[in-house]
């Protein structure tokens, strides 16, 4: 399966909406997971413009497809694609984690139409998502349940206790996206607690892996998404993408750099960070 040349612009655009927005809104609240939302622009804007079946006009659509953001403090960076695909109105946006909105630093499922799962704890979607699958299943739904997590998150033990389950359910439903951006909000991920090799643990726990060696090539993403997707309800076992990806991608002084995992913009910042981002279109 293949893009065409307008297919492809549309998703660079959505994914640029994805960093601009986040600075925007960090704006708003004062603080924001930049390096974070940054490094999955490219995996959020494949999924929702290109791959995943959803209705932001029917949120609670029975056989839609479900997304669970087990790094849910990159939220910041799903909020505008939400907002854009009409889930909410895209005022609720201009008073992100102001007191009465519904739009706080974590989503919540009952406030956030379009939010599958709350989240806030990391670790604890990938056990949901497997909850998920065997309930569809017994449903006899061809959705699909996928879930997003960062590389630091794989230092939960809940994460593998899920992995281990899934396997054992046979929930080819099931694709885990591991978004490696190499930081936390500690510093590198490897000097925290080194998890690698990372491949070989997915298939020791029996998953098919698909390894992506960049998260912000679009083709790439849509290649190894598609593939997944497209032969979920074929296999019998889950899967997962390894995404290898830069923190902060798209403005330099971030790039690569856990400081910027969390932070706030001063007002030179913010116009060189805005700038790099609109000129590299």
């Amino acid at each position: 399966m293949t893009l065409a040349e307008h297919e492809l612009s549309l998703l660079k655009a959505k994914a640029l909406l994805v960093r601009t927005e986040t600075v925007r809104l960090t704006e708003i609240c004062g603080s924001g997971h930049y390096g974070s939302a940054f490094s999955i622009a490219e995996l959020l804007a494949v999924l929702y413009y290109k791959l995943m079946r959803v209705r932001p006009e029917d949120p609670h659509w029975a056989d839609r497809d479900r997304f669970l953001l087990g790094k849910g403090h990159a939220a910041i960076g799903l909020y505008p694609i939400l907002a854009d695909l009409g889930f909410f109105d895209t005022s609720w946006l201009d008073n992100y984690t102001r007191l009465h909105s519904p739009l706080g630093d974590h989503p919540d499922m009952r406030k956030v139409p379009g939010a599958d799962f709350s989240s806030g704890s990391i670790g604890h979607n990938l056990s949901v998502s497997v909850g998920m699958a065997l309930g569809l299943r017994l449903q006899q739904s061809a959705a699909r349940v996928l879930c997003l997590m960062g590389d630091g998150e794989m230092a939960e033990g809940q994460i593998w206790e899920s992995a281990a389950s899934a396997a054992h359910y046979q929930l080819g439903s099931l694709i885990g996206i591991v978004d490696i951006n190499k930081v936390g909000s500690d510093g590198q991920t490897s000097e925290s607690l080194n998890m690698a090799p990372l491949d070989a643990k997915w298939r020791a726990f029996g998953w098919d892996v698909i390894r992506l060696d960049d998260g912000h090539d679009i083709l790439q993403v849509y290649d190894a998404l598609s593939r997944a997707m497209h032969e979920a309800h074929l296999r019998d076992k889950p899967t997962v993408i390894l995404a290898d990806t830069v923190a902060g991608k798209g403005v330099s002084f971030m790039e690569g750099t856990w400081q910027w995992h969390l932070g706030y913009l001063g007002p030179q910042d913010y116009q060189r960070a805005m700038a790099e981002l609109t000129q590299a279109v």
